[in-house]
């Protein structure tokens, strides 16, 4: 038997990779699914059940979510990172994390083979193929979905005709859930000009009085929510709870894919789009203005480079290095208040304060320098206009 690892999530295109690849392929399936934040332990349960009935050999679990964290989310939010100024990133930070638990998975355990049921028209296929190359160059990629261009009714109807008939009728919103966040997508994303309505959020409005919030960080990670400590991870969680219940962070991103076509998918992330916010206001406060400018060109970077799949590229290292330096002063609490479909952000108390310098006030009284240091310091700073200008004037 030739033992193959499948990136298996329960869905329609792994379950058919399970029993294609074991009955008709003659693989030894070893079925992995990686928790990024998206599965109760009902749903792994379900998953280890589909699996081993669709023909897999095993079934394995691996809970990924503190590795999410650590290794993405955290330089996430230290990069204040949201694609084109709009998406936090939420299924495709996850999907380097699980492809990288799967590779591991396959060299644990000796496998000359892994799989995923991504077709060829997405980023996921990158993605996994990417650091399965990096990671385990010998080791063989099948992607019996790509590689045959099948439908989603032949997949159906094979599945069938071989015994299995789970209810694989289509659900008219497709939904990944994880820690950073929940896509959404369905028939209006694929257009340019529809919304999404109200009902296809998995979150629904359940507040509808505003309520205070004071949220902690630590050199740049969120430590405690209203004075009650706990993981990042925790908190995170635990502000979703909370944030969710006033339907906040809903949006529809638009960008580019790594296959060069324009992509359309909705979200909701209301605990990453409040964190991202609440982090920045405190660099605000806590950064110098050249801290802040070079951050925000690599932070972006940073999120071009995760969402292209080259995570495990060095110069990543060399930016999570930069990230991580610059956090050293931001901490203190962040005060902001939800309301029904939105926030907002109050202000902050920290000991980095930049605006508490006793050097004056902006748009005040002055305490560090004199009235004739200043029109001296203006009238150097303008020499560079004066001078282009005079030389410039009368060549129009």
């Amino acid at each position: 038997m030739k033992k193959l690892v499948l990136a298996y999530s329960g869905g329609l295109d792994t379950s058919y990779c399970a029993k294609y690849l074991s009955k008709e392929k003659g693989y030894e399936v070893h079925a992995v699914s990686v928790n990024t934040g998206g599965f109760s332990n009902e749903e792994i349960q379900e998953i280890k059940q589909k699996a081993l009935a669709l023909g897999a050999t095993s079934y394995t679990s691996i809970d990924a979510v503190n590795n999410f964290y650590e290794k993405v989310v955290k330089y996430l939010i230290f990069g204040n990172v949201l694609r084109n100024n709009t998406y936090p990133l939420s299924v495709s930070a996850e999907r380097i994390v699980q492809a990288i638990e799967i590779v591991n998975h396959a060299k644990k355990i000796g496998a000359d083979y892994v799989a995923h049921g991504s077709t060829g028209a997405g980023n996921d296929q990158v993605r996994f193929d990417m650091i399965f190359q990096t990671l385990a160059p010998k080791i063989n990629i099948i992607t019996p979905i790509r590689d045959n261009k099948l439908s989603r009714e032949s997949e159906i109807e094979y599945l069938q005709q071989n015994g299995i008939d789970y209810s694989w009728e289509k659900a008219k919103y497709s939904i990944n859930k994880g820690l950073w966040g929940t896509s959404v997508g369905g028939d209006e994303t694929l257009t340019s000009h529809l919304p999404l309505p109200e009902n296809a959020y998995p979150s629904q409005l359940e507040k509808e009085l505003s309520k205070e919030l004071k949220l902690t960080f630590n050199k740049g990670e969120l430590i405690a929510i209203d004075g009650v400590s706990g993981s990042p991870v925790e908190n995170i969680e635990k502000l979703e709870e909370i944030a969710s219940k006033y339907a906040i962070g809903r949006d529809i991103h638009v960008g580019d894919t790594i296959i060069g076509i324009k992509g359309r998918v909705g979200f909701e992330a209301a605990a990453p789009i409040i964190i991202l916010k609440a982090h920045h206001l405190l660099e605000k406060h806590t950064l110098s203005k050249w801290q802040q400018y070079q951050k925000e060109q690599l932070g972006n970077f940073y999120g071009m480079l995760l969402h292209e799949g080259n995570y495990l590229d060095e110069v990543m290292r060399n930016i999570e290095a930069f990230l991580s330096d610059t956090q050293k002063n931001v901490s203190g609490d962040v005060f902001l208040t939800l309301h029904p479909y939105r926030f907002e952000l109050n202000g902050i108390a920290s000991p980095h304060d930049l605006m508490n310098a006793s050097f004056g006030s902006y748009g005040e009284m002055n305490k560090g320098w004199t009235a004739d240091d200043a029109k001296g310091f203006i009238k150097i700073l303008s020499n560079a206009g004066k001078i282009t200008n005079h030389v410039n004037q009368y060549h129009d």
